[in-house]
């Protein structure tokens, strides 16, 4: 479902007057409109599928070179991501770390940050965004085992309540191989604690 961009700036500018604001003004006028094409891009992936970009796999036993069958996890580190606080549509943004352990189908490596970006253009919790991005790595490759870890903050923590401005959130979500610490514990290694 695509978003209802003249809904959204209707109530924009419902929500400048309720704040007792006046849309009108020269400094307001265009916001309602600035806003609801914010918000067409912020959860562009509000009913998309995420495994798209998975459809495309490699079968490397098969491939152009099969005596370069991978033999551990293959890493993307540092993917930017942002999204938007479900509880109180504040943005977070930060850092997805994603490994799997292939099994006969890789996948191009442009694919892994597609997936986190469709999932996190949907309003989330980044316990939950950290889920579906396994689950759907788990599901979309015939990997022997996923792991995803998210850094990020929350503009939540960071502008209101506790107000904790270098506070970061990190959440693991692992399937198959990955969920025994020892097997992911060379994995945390490599990325060497928070940035």
């Amino acid at each position: 479902m695509a978003v209802d961009r003249d809904r959204v700036a209707a109530l924009v500018r419902e929500l400048l007057e309720a704040i007792g604001e006046d849309p009108e003004r020269p400094g307001l006028k265009l916001t309602p409109d600035r806003v609801a094409d914010a918000y067409v891009d912020f959860f562009a992936g509000v009913g998309a599928d995420p495994s798209a970009s998975l459809s495309r796999t490699i079968n490397v036993s098969r491939g152009p070179a099969p005596e370069t069958l991978p033999s551990g996890a293959v890493m993307l580190r540092d993917i930017r991501f942002r999204s938007m606080c479900e509880h109180h549509l504040l943005p977070f943004r930060g850092h997805a770390h994603i490994a799997y352990l292939p099994g006969e189908q890789v996948v191009g490596l442009g694919a892994l940050p597609r997936v986190v970006d469709v999932l996190a253009a949907r309003p989330q919790v980044q316990e939950r965004l950290g889920e579906q991005i396994a689950d759907t790595l788990d599901e979309g490759l015939d990997a022997r085992g996923v792991l995803v870890v998210l850094d990020a903050e929350h503009e939540c923590v960071t502008m209101r309540g506790g107000r904790q401005p270098d506070a970061s959130t990190v959440t693991v979500a692992a399937r198959g191989a990955f969920v025994d610490p020892a097997q992911r514990a060379e994995l945390f290694s490599l990325l060497g604690g928070p940035r």
